[in-house]
């Protein structure tokens, strides 16, 4: 049965941008087979071949920056400024990284054993073979041609099922990496609805997801039949601790700017603010003059808010909202939609006397919405801040430096911020992922490559003698060596009595 084709609509005027067709469940196959017959030739080539090719995609990627920042735009409502400075920033940089990096990463690795001296022991890593990736409508190319690129330069072949809002990103990118000399098939993308993501799972050798939490339990579930690999990125409440000593107006613009970047839809973004009491207020006044001053408005304008990009997504805000001044919040700006334009425009929000018993400051929120609340200490605000299901990322304002990483330890997130924010997933050395229920498995660093890899240990015998010790025929001679060797050697403090023997001899 033929499905209906896909509509891409841009969530800024809801016009139909693109109508592309669905993949059937055939095509799924066909085009995993492609990408295995293609990933046999790519794990041959070294990683200086493969970063050449890396360096070619992104000089291809440099002459076509504005025909990529109007595609994401137009599919994500998010304004070009945004593009250029997180979008295609974030793949150039990861480009040259993993370009350079992926060799030293993925290098054989000696092992010295403690005991067995006889032998020769390396750990290798090899490719997997065939990568799923799925992505979500957030950072369209970021989270597919940006996932992919670590994936790519460990030797295997991808297959990109990015998010049925947005797949004209991904699409682009795939295109323009063809142009670029990558071999074909090795970079795919596969356009549909969740049963697409299903199939994928069921062809491909390892997943990496990026979405909802309730959608990687499910995707865990499904790669767990096959017993493949998984890496999920997953939802996020990240707090933001202010301190009375803090640098307030530091604190009030990385407040802003984290939690309203890309209208508040990044897993990272500040989604709850504790502040003492002493300094409530000023940060209080701080944040809504800066929120007050933000444009808001089409794409291709001086703006610094667009639209969201999800229908469904601006309604969980609008109900987020709803329930917290029903609870006793109070909107000091925003708080609706923009009435000035049709599209999914939420206005920028600030909400105070909030507290843990309203969904604002317990579920995902996902949207351009700052809660701030009151505490008495630095004790109660990192209660507060582990007092949730995520686990994604945090951050603390202080300039008081050993109590600031005293409480990073504390604080139950993947990734940890002092003075600053969202700063963690610019950062391609430092592994980042989650703890609780925002994930399992880490992207950037070694671990960010290595996941993809399957890791192989090799033990060579050094001096070549004709029978080991322990090797057949067992006799009671070599038990009774054993017996007498296990007490020598694992009976607690005999080599401390060994060297007091030692040293009475020689006294």
């Amino acid at each position: 049965m033929t499905r209906a084709p896909l509509e891409v609509r841009s969530p800024a005027t809801g016009e139909i941008i693109s109508t592309l067709p669905v993949a059937t469940p055939e095509q799924v196959t066909q085009a995993a087979a492609a990408a295995r017959a293609a990933q046999h030739v790519w794990r041959e080539r070294t990683f200086d071949e493969r970063a050449k090719l890396l360096y070619r995609f992104r000089d291809i990627l440099l002459d076509n920056q504005d025909k990529i920042a109007d595609v994401v735009a137009s599919e994500t409502g998010k304004p070009r400024a945004e593009v250029f400075s997180n979008e295609l920033f974030y793949l150039y940089d990861a480009i040259g990284f993993w370009a350079k990096k992926s060799a030293k990463y993925l290098r054989p690795e000696k092992i010295r054993p403690h005991l067995l001296k006889s032998k020769k022991v390396v750990s290798t890593y090899g490719p997997l073979g065939v990568v799923g990736v799925i992505s979500p409508w957030n950072f369209p190319l970021v989270l597919t041609v940006g996932e992919a690129i670590p994936a790519l330069m460990a030797g295997n072949a991808v297959i990109v099922k990015p998010s049925e809002l947005t797949p004209l990103s991904a699409l682009l990118g795939a295109e323009l990496a063809r142009q670029a000399g990558f071999p074909d098939y090795l970079l795919q993308v596969l356009i549909g609805y969740g049963d697409v993501a299903e199939l994928l799972i069921d062809q491909a050798d390892m997943i990496s997801f990026t979405g909802s939490v309730e959608t990687g339990k499910k995707v865990a579930r499904r790669a767990v039949e096959r017993l493949i690999p998984v890496s999920l990125e997953l939802g996020g409440k990240d707090p933001m601790i202010v301190l009375e000593d803090s640098d307030l107006e530091r604190a009030a613009n990385a407040c802003v700017w984290g939690a309203l970047m890309n209208s508040g839809q990044v897993c990272t973004s500040i989604e709850r603010v504790y502040v003492e009491a002493p300094v409530y207020q000023n940060f209080v006044d701080l944040v809504v003059s800066r929120v007050r001053a933000l444009r808001q408005g089409p794409s291709d304008g001086e703006v610094e808010l667009g639209s969201m990009t999800s229908e469904t997504q601006i309604n969980k805000v609008e109900a987020q909202v709803e329930d917290a001044v029903k609870k006793g919040a109070n909107v000091l700006c925003g708080g609706r939609r923009n009435p000035n334009y049709t599209g999914l425009y939420y206005e920028p929000t600030v909400l105070v006397d909030v507290h843990h018993d309203m969904e604002i400051m317990r579920d995902e929120t996902f949207g351009p919405i700052i809660p701030i609340m009151k505490v008495t200490d630095a004790e109660e605000a990192l209660r507060l801040a582990n007092d949730s299901r995520y686990g994604l990322d945090g951050s603390i304002f202080t300039r008081d430096r050993e109590l600031a990483w005293k409480m990073a330890d504390k604080i139950e997130a993947g990734s940890v911020c002092i003075n600053d924010s969202l700063v963690n997933f610019v950062i391609p050395d430092a592994p980042m992922g989650g703890m609780k229920e925002s994930g399992i498995g880490r992207r950037h660093g070694a671990e960010g490559i290595r996941k993809y890899c399957r890791q192989k240990t090799i033990v060579a015998d050094r001096f070549g003698l004709k029978r080991e010790f322990a090797w057949f025929p067992n006799t009671k001679r070599t038990t009774d060596f054993l017996r007498t060797g296990f007490r020598l050697l694992y009976r607690s403090g005999w080599k401390n009595k060994l060297f007091a023997i030692r040293r009475s001899d020689r006294g």
